[in-house]
Parts: structure tokens; sequence; C-alpha cells
């Protein structure tokens, strides 16, 4: 039997324009009425948990959703702007049947998404989105229930501290964050409230920034992927560490006290190498994707780990690991994965295991955070329309001539990206020269054929 495909879902969910298919207020009916269809099986009482983040369109496609699985007979529960992971762990704490995320992360606040977890507070497989997207393309008046079965909306008010809870619980309860400054950017997302609090409770004096969004500034000029503010204030504030997280708080990236970028190689480096010392490192490895620096798979062939790469997406990351028996994984760009505590990414735990390390070490950031030497690495993003540039026959002859050059001294890794209409191009090499010519010359070749 073949496997329906899939349109809408990408690699992290449905993604795009907010107010323009497929992220309208129609559409996002027709999920939830064909995502409760899927999971409305059995007598009990079903439940889905919605969370958000701080989005001006959240308030569009959340009562939406609302809506469709009320009709197809589930009780929603809301819980407001809340981080990604807590949607997750809600999920399973409530026994629920589905949770549900709309958020489109790291992007601008003129995009949304909405990302699915299963009542294990896993993100469904590529074959369930395929199910529901078939559900949602077809008549869905069968998932739409009589008028006695309806279900109710309410609103979990305690909800962030149940999070909050959850989070100070990973943190080693012989230890304290006494004595340690802490400037964390919450980038105007969904972590605003309960990642200062977090790191209050544990004892940091927390400097705060990107923690008050009005619909229009998630991510803008803050965050993980616009950490500059950060390192300039803590710099300016000599504070010991600073903390970015991204506009759903699934991802993380660390500045130390010289405003230097630890990425998530880094973090999953040190998170690695801490495990393993307190025997507490699961399945002999850590799982990371193809995007991964070359740099962070010698250090853990040194420590006498493996690494195990996969596809771009905590999804394929968090799949590996279970296959694996591991319990650590994660991405280069701060998405970090720890089975012991939570079922996706999670930014502020994350940052937690690293400064439960920083306490114990009694070291400098700029010390303990820098694991290995990273090869020179450059990653170029090509925008493009209509069909993808890298079936065309020019193209994949230029590649292929610079791997040959490249030969096992570096890698090039050329993908479309799951999220948008970008071709990402990356190379590294322990020539840096290399690495520059190799992405200026295939992104300029993309570019030609693309305008040809």
């Amino acid at each position: 039997m073949t496997q329906p495909t899939r349109r809408l879902f990408g690699t992290d969910g449905i993604r795009g324009k907010a107010n323009q298919a497929p992220m309208d207020a129609a559409t996002a009916l027709r999920l939830g009425q064909a995502a409760g269809q899927y999971f409305n099986r059995g007598t009990h009482r079903h439940r889905v948990v919605i969370g958000k983040d701080t989005r001006l369109s959240g308030y569009m496609l959340e009562p939406a959703l609302t809506a469709g699985f009320i009709g197809a007979g589930m009780d929603v529960v809301i819980v407001g702007p809340m981080p990604t992971p807590a949607i997750a762990l809600l999920t399973r704490s409530l026994r629920a049947d589905l949770g549900v995320m709309v958020s489109a992360s790291h992007n601008p606040f003129e995009d949304n998404g909405i990302k699915l977890f299963g009542p294990d507070g896993l993100k469904l497989s590529d074959a369930q989105e395929a199910e529901i997207e078939a559900l949602m393309a077809g008549d869905l008046s069968a998932s739409q229930v009589a008028p006695a079965r309806l279900g109710r909306a309410s609103r979990l008010e305690d909800a962030p501290g149940r999070y909050i809870e959850a989070a100070k619980q990973s943190f080693p309860r012989r230890l304290t964050l006494e004595g340690l400054r802490v400037v964390v950017d919450c980038a105007h997302g969904a972590a605003y409230r309960v990642a200062p609090t977090v790191l209050w409770e544990l004892g940091a004096e927390v400097v705060s920034i990107g923690v008050a969004p009005d619909g229009f500034n998630i991510n803008q000029g803050v965050g993980s992927t616009a950490p500059g503010q950060l390192a300039a204030l803590v710099r300016e504030r000599r504070a010991d560490i600073g903390i970015a997280l991204d506009g759903d708080a699934d991802r993380l990236v660390l500045v130390d006290e010289a405003g230097t970028i630890i990425d998530g190689d880094q973090i999953l480096a040190l998170i690695a190498g801490s495990w393993q010392g307190e025997g507490r490192l699961r399945g002999g490895a850590v799982v990371a994707t193809v995007m991964s620096n070359m740099g962070l798979e010698r250090h853990l062939r040194g420590l006498g780990l493996g690494l195990l790469r996969t596809a771009v997406g905590d999804r394929y990351v968090g799949e590996r690991m279970r296959d694996a028996g591991c319990n650590l994984g994660g991405e280069q760009s701060g998405h970090v994965i720890m089975a012991d505590f939570a079922t996706t990414g999670d930014g502020l735990i994350a940052a937690l295991q690293v400064l439960s390390v920083l306490v114990q070490e009694g070291k400098p950031a700029s010390e303990v955070c820098r694991r290995f030497t990273p090869l020179p690495q450059r990653l170029v993003n090509v925008r493009f329309a209509g069909a993808s540039p890298l079936k065309d026959d020019v193209v994949q002859r230029e590649i292929a001539a610079f791997e040959e050059r490249l030969g096992e001294r570096g890698r090039i890794l050329i993908r479309a990206s799951g999220t948008e209409p970008l071709i990402r191009v990356m190379a590294e090499a322990e020539d840096e020269a290399l690495v520059t010519e190799t992405v200026e010359t295939l992104a300029a070749t993309i570019r030609a054929r693309i305008a040809a």
C-alpha cells in the first residue's frame, strides 16, 4: 500500500505566511477537523492541548483550530503563550491525545506554523502527518459529531507553573546559581515569562531582554538567530553568560563572558562530556544532523563516542535517538534533545545543563563552553521560486567537481530548506580559503541557473 504524500507538512509541521494559505483560518479549521477525526478513536473523552507563541496571527489560528477540534468531539485545553517543549510535556501530563503548538519558531512575525505532538509528547511521524493531510483533502463531514458530543474548551491557568517546576527539576538539587549573573534573551517569544523566572528561582541574578512581546517583534533583532544585542549586553553588564532562545524556545545559543557565540555543536560536546563523566550518557554516541561540524565528530571520537548523523530537523534527531538508544542529540542551530528530561528540543533545559557544568567547574564560560576547535564552515542561503534548481545539470556538475577537489579533507552539503524557499549551500574543510571559494562559486552557479 502506497503511503499518502505530504504537501502541507514540512520538516517541522506546517509553515507559511500568516493569513495566506496554508496559514489561514480556513486551513487551520480543516486541520483541526482532520486531526480530530484521526485521533478521535476509542471511547474515552478525547483531549487536545493548544499552545502558541506571541505572534499576532496566533489569535487567528488558535480559535480556528479550537473550532475544528470541538466540532470533531475533542475537548480543547488552551494554555496561551508557552514554549514548544512545554506543550509536549503538558500533552503527556494531561493524558491528552494530541498537542498543538502554533509557532513559526525563529521566523519573523509575518510567518506562522503549526506543530503536532502525539500522546507520548513526540512529534508526529511523516506517515501520520500524511494521513492527516489526506483527510484534510477529502470530505470531512464524517468528523462532525452530533451536537450532544461536541467538545468543550477550557484554559489551564497554571500551565506556566507546571513547566517552570519541570525545568527546575532538571537542574541538580545540590547546586545553585547564586553568584552568577545571567543575561537571558527570550526573543519576545513564548518563554518571555517562564525562562527568567526559572533562572531567578534557581538563584541567578537575571538580566532579561526580549521580554516585551507586542505581536510584531518576535525574533526582531533578538533571540538565537540575532544574538548581537545579547553579546553586547553580556559585556556591558559583565555577566557570566548569556542565553538566547528563539521564538518558541526549543533552541538555544549561548554567549560567553567575552561576547563570543557558542553554538549547538559546542553545547552538545559539553553536555556529552559531562554526562559521560557521570555515567549518564546512553548509547555510546550523540545524534546530530548533517549540518554539525566535523570538529564535533572528531572531539566525540576522542572521548570514545560516536556521532550519528540524520537529516536536518529535530524530529529526525529524536527518531534516531530512540532507534539507537541514545539520550542526547541535537542540531548546530541550537536544538538540543535530552531524552531524560524532554521529548523535543528544549532551549531552557539545555541552558540549565550548561549552567550546572559552569557552576561545578568554577571556570569562565569561555573555557567551559569551548570544547573543540571547529573546522572552517560556511553557509550561504539562496532564495528561489518555482522548481528547485538543484536538479539542474550544470549545478550538479559543479557540485561534483568541488566534491572531488575536497576529497576527504572536507565536505559539501547542499539542500533545500524544509521551512522556507531557500537552497542552503554549506561547505567545511581544514582550508578556509577553499571553503569560501566552494560556497561562493556554488551559490553563484545556483543563482545564475535560477535567473536563466
